[in-house]
């Protein structure tokens, strides 16, 4: 059967059968003629051939389209090539020559330098370099090279300091002026064989490709039409050309996206058959007695929007978005008695049996002399006790079911599911999160992660749930004191965790790996349990917690460290989320560079969980400065917001939400911290259009369709819209 696959990241949709597209109808031997179509298969592409298609293939290119849609990942600038003639002293500038001489040396202080003079017009520059001798390697008399740099005048002879460098073969020296594409790459194919691949199909097909983008919405945004486009895209005439060309195809990319995710939302708000449970006084009165304590104002808002939401019969599809600490579990159980109030059932899916249990525990506390059940399910326990589990919850005998991932794949009938909470929403995936409502039920959906969002994220990843956010740390928390370790502050800092222990306290010790890898600087768990226990804090009792443990040795060894018996937990990071021991104030992280910003934040929320101050020392693993900036970034900020950002600044979004985690196609072109403001308009716009025409059935958007369906039908269950 054919595969409709999406080609250019929301550009195009195209066919064909297993590796290449065949026209049935025609003889195999039988060559497609050069405007045959968008779906011709890359073999028969002018200077291509069955052996460099099968290299292409590597790259994932199989049809015409995919060649229009292979973004060059980089580009070099010819057109502000200057003669070495025309050199000024310190401005910035680019010049190509052959290198006629090569020489190093080692100075008095021991430094050593490397030199390459390139010539040109009988004008020369020399390029140095200092304690950088694997330069010497790189450069041979005789070969064509650019240097970039600011030029100075050393007696009487222009000089370059660490230049950047690009070397030529003969034949492959630029044409001045222009800007030259570079694209990824495969063995077996250089950089002009791609190029001139990527220019002749250009040149040949992209008149062929259809315009989805009407004339005068591209005339309102100001983007070049689809044709002109793509070849400035590979060809650009120049710099302004390029930065044009470039937004017209991020523009599309983000705006298919967000009216995908727009079309979803509109889709979940049609379906007016969820359960109306209205929150009235008195049933407000009777959820809040069930807390030790006062909700916050932020968490008063939230659950407000949460209520509201759940009194239509609209189902709500919203995400909790909250600070660490700020008391998204309370917001939680708020929604699902409001539920169990109007004789609902309520699910709270979690990502880990840890996590779980210890919403179980918090959740029993809270209720406990009251008549509602609350019941785990989870992947370890026996048919019997499920099936007798089932048996409770069918019969609405249980009213709160707290699981796992067992839930979605064995798990029970309810009887009357009204609400669904899912923690940590970006550790499941998009079809996950409405699997439950697939069953035939229609609940009420609230998502919630402690992962602060990058705004831009948020848009991308949850742009078709509402958001409520929980800024502020509840009034309860105590403040982290943060510090920086190194190797000399060391053993002051095991003197001061184990000052806390003997007051009473306990303490955290995290390392990134269970066992030790091949990279023997970094630190893990199984090791840190040995040297602490034999040394360091020898006269304490040490347990050891991680991810690979079969679930009972993990509630074992939890259940010994929140009562107290166990003084110190060596763990990964399986301790980042939902653990709750207000006795745990000091936490030691070990290779601390191996974590992102908001996972240290994540884990930093572990100590400060009750009346005692907390105290958290990260000590790298490297002496790199790299890694020391970003640990000092999360050393002098306790704004989970505000390190969220600088993670997705200095790592990017997968690392934050990885594609698969989602469930999202990554994106091709974009990118979504330099096109933040690309992004806003593409979602204000896609948000107007669909509130016009939720199914994008009608002109001017119609063509659209077809491709939002293809790529993002199966991610967001759109397929049947409309």
């Amino acid at each position: 059967a054919s595969l409709e696959r999406f080609c250019g990241g929301g550009f195009i949709v195209a066919c064909r059968e297993t590796r290449y597209f065949y026209r049935m109808s025609d003889s195999p031997k039988k060559r497609p003629t050069a405007n045959e179509d968008l779906y011709t298969p890359v073999q028969f592409l002018k200077g291509v051939g069955p052996h460099r298609a099968e290299l292409l293939g590597k790259l994932g290119l199989f049809t015409v389209a995919d060649v229009l849609f292979f973004f060059p990942r980089d580009y070099q600038d010819y057109s502000q090539l200057v003669e070495i003639a025309d050199l000024q002293e310190e401005v910035a500038a680019s010049v190509i020559g052959k290198v006629i001489d090569l020489e190093s040396w080692r100075t008095r202080n021991g430094t050593t330098v490397f030199a390459a003079l390139i010539e040109n017009d009988g004008k020369s520059v020399r390029g140095t370099w200092f304690n950088q001798q694997y330069m010497n390697k790189k450069f041979a008399e005789g070969q064509w090279v650019m240097l970039q740099g600011s030029p100075k005048l050393k007696q009487g002879r222009w000089e370059m300091t660490h230049p950047q460098t690009t070397w030529f073969p003969d034949d492959e020296l630029p044409d001045r002026g222009t800007i030259e594409p570079i694209y990824p790459a495969t063995s077996g194919l250089s950089q002009k064989k791609i190029g001139d691949i990527v220019k002749h199909t250009v040149e040949q097909f992209s008149e062929l490709v259809v315009e989805v983008l009407p004339q005068t919405f591209r005339e309102h945004k100001q983007l070049l039409d689809i044709h002109t486009a793509i070849q400035q895209i590979h060809r650009p005439s120049d710099q302004t050309m390029l930065q044009r060309a470039r937004t017209r195809f991020v523009y599309q990319e983000l705006f298919v996206l967000q009216l995908a995710l727009a079309m979803r939302r509109a889709k979940l708000r049609a379906e007016e058959n969820a359960p109306e449970l209205p929150l009235d006084a008195k049933i407000h009165a009777r959820i809040l007695r069930r807390f030790p304590f006062e909700l916050s104002e932020s968490q008063r808002s939230a659950a407000g929007e949460i209520a509201r939401d759940m009194a239509q019969k609209i189902p709500m599809n919203r995400l909790l978005h909250g600070e660490v600490g700020s008391g998204k579990t309370a917001v939680a159980s708020f929604a699902m008695l409001l539920a169990v109030a109007h004789g609902k059932q309520a699910v709270l899916m979690a990502p880990t049996d840890l996590l779980a249990r210890q919403h179980v525990r918090s959740l029993e506390e809270w209720l406990k002399n009251g008549r509602v059940k609350v019941a785990l399910w989870t992947g370890g326990q026996s048919s019997a006790e499920r099936a007798a589990l089932a048996d409770d919850i069918k019969s609405a005998r249980v009213q709160i079911v707290v699981g796992t991932h067992a839930l979605l794949s064995s798990g029970p009938a309810f009887a009357d599911l009204g609400l669904v909470v899912i923690d940590e929403q970006h550790k499941f995936g998009v079809r996950q999160r409405s699997a439950l409502r697939a069953s035939g039920n229609n609940p009420h959906y609230l998502v919630m992660t402690a992962t602060p969002i990058p705004r831009t994220v948020a848009m991308t990843a949850f742009g078709d749930l509402d958001v409520s956010t929980l800024e502020k740390p509840t009034a309860r928390q105590q403040p982290v004191n943060t510090y920086l370790g190194n190797e000399e502050s060391r053993e002051s800092w095991w003197e001061f965790v184990r000052k806390k222990l003997r007051e009473g306290r306990q303490a955290f010790v995290v390392a990134p790996l269970v066992q030790s890898d091949d990279d023997s600087t970094v630190s893990s768990a199984e090791a840190l349990l040995e040297h602490l226990s034999n040394g360091p804090l020898e006269e304490f009792r040490i347990d050891l917690l991680h991810g690979r443990q079969k679930s009972a040795e993990k509630d074992a060894v939890m259940l010994g460290f929140q009562r107290g018996l166990t003084q110190v937990l060596v763990a990964t990071s399986v301790i980042e989320v939902g653990i709750n021991v207000p006795n745990a104030t000091v936490m030691t992280i070990e290779s601390a560079e191996r974590f992102g910003l908001s996972q240290l934040h994540q884990l930093r929320g572990r100590v400060n969980r009750g009346e005692h101050a907390g105290y958290v020392c990260v000590f790298p693993s490297t002496e790199n400065e790299v890694p020391h900036e970003r640990l000092q970034s999360f050393v002098e900020s306790e704004n989970g917001f505000e390190l969220a950002e600088k993670d997705f600044e200095l790592r990017g979004p997968g690392n934050l939400f990885g594609t698969q985690q989602h469930g999202m196609p990554p994106l091709r072109i974009a990118d979504l911290l330099r096109d933040g403001q690309l992004l806003q308009d593409a979602r204000n716009d896609a948000r107007m259009v669909i509130d016009g025409d939720p199914a994008l059935r009608e002109d001017p958007f119609s063509k659209l369709r077809q491709m939002i369906i293809s790529r993002y039908g199966s991610a967001l269950e759109l397929s049947d819209v409309g």
